[in-house]
């Protein structure tokens, strides 16, 4: 395979990973009840996100709270986790879906309320779910070229507003079963925050050594899953079966270069319970190295990679093999080890 799409790196390591909560919690009973009499209208069950996607709550910021919020928190941790000052740190990349405006960046905001240097280059990465493990392959890149010593990736996202826009449309007397199917995922998805902060792993031995991976495209399945400023229309069915496919085939390929058929985890994309038993079953994956995090935290985008990994680092031990498997509407998916 030409071009970039299988690396590896050299010197760099995760030196702390952090989430944090959104503190309202949102049941799928609640949602359901929301929307109940169109279900019913338009002959479908209630209770699908919670038997068919496997969600059975997700979270909110409060009113007061934003995800920039989150995501400034979960920085300030990942670098007292590390014990590292913040104007050491040369690089900040910010990975959200979730935005309040065009410009300027996001990126530019958590800087400023971190206190980072003028010398910390700071931008948005933007690549739907995939965007905070291409986050972690960019900084891992300018680390190995010497080009910085430190990086934090860092990702908040809110779900509260186009959720709330969703259950009214949802709830509306003209709404239809297409409405309803169409607009499913949009009510899966969940809001927190999730920061990591890489450096030199020659500097740091108690380190986590960023290995290597393998990414693929299929760009052919653009249009599967598209949202904007106050919805996604997602082909669920279609997306999954696409996803799947792009799933196997970069295994295939990543063979050649890596063995990954026994991790000791496989920190999968938080999408719902077929999404994870589909990709398991596909790629011949033990679903008992699979920790999940959907069923009480939703599908919380670019950052569900990193909460995942942040809850399941104290079950980790020295020379564990861990996979983030990261994949994004579009389609892109980039799988990425760890050794810990």
């Amino acid at each position: 395979m030409n071009g970039n799409a299988t690396f590896r790196h050299r010197d760099t390591a995760v030196l702390s990973v952090t989430a944090v909560d959104a503190p309202v919690v949102k049941t799928s009973a609640e949602f359901d009840e929301v929307i109940g009499d169109s279900y019913r209208r338009n002959g479908l069950r209630p209770g699908m996100l919670a038997q068919l996607a496997g969600i059975e709550e997700r979270r909110w910021w409060g009113e007061d709270q934003t995800f920039v919020d989150g995501a400034v928190e979960a920085a300030r941790a990942a670098l007292q986790q590390a014990g590292v000052d913040a104007g050491s740190v040369g690089l900040l990349i910010n990975t959200s879906v979730s935005r309040e405006h065009l410009e300027p960046s996001i990126a530019v905001s958590i800087h400023h309320d971190l206190g980072l240097p003028s010398a910390c280059l700071n931008f948005d990465l933007t690549n739907a779910c995939l965007g905070f493990v291409n986050g972690m392959q960019l900084a891992a890149t300018m680390i190995d070229a010497g080009q910085i010593d430190y990086a934090l990736v860092v990702c908040g996202e809110g779900s509260r507003s186009p959720q709330e826009r969703t259950l009214e449309r949802l709830a509306a007397d003209d709404s239809t079963a297409e409405d309803i199917l169409s607009q499913f995922a949009t009510l899966t998805l969940g809001s927190g925050a999730a920061a990591m902060l890489l450096g030199r792993a020659s500097e740091h031995p108690q380190g986590h050594r960023v290995v290597g991976g393998v990414t693929r495209a299929a760009t052919e399945h653009h249009e599967l899953c598209v949202g904007d400023f106050t919805e996604m229309r997602t082909d669920a069915q279609g997306l999954l079966v696409a996803g799947v496919g792009l799933a196997t085939t970069l295994w295939q390929d990543a063979a050649e270069e890596f063995d990954w058929d026994d991790m000791d985890r496989y920190i999968v994309h938080q999408v719902s319970r077929v999404h994870t038993s589909r990709t398991a079953e596909a790629l011949g994956l033990d679903q008992s190295r699979i920790p999940l995090t959907f069923p009480t935290y939703g599908n919380v985008g670019p950052a569900a990679v990193a909460i995942t990994l942040a809850k399941e680092a104290d079950s980790l031990t020295r020379g564990d093999r861990v996979l983030m498997m990261g994949i994004g509407s579009g389609l892109n998916m980039t799988c990425l080890e760890i050794e810990w």
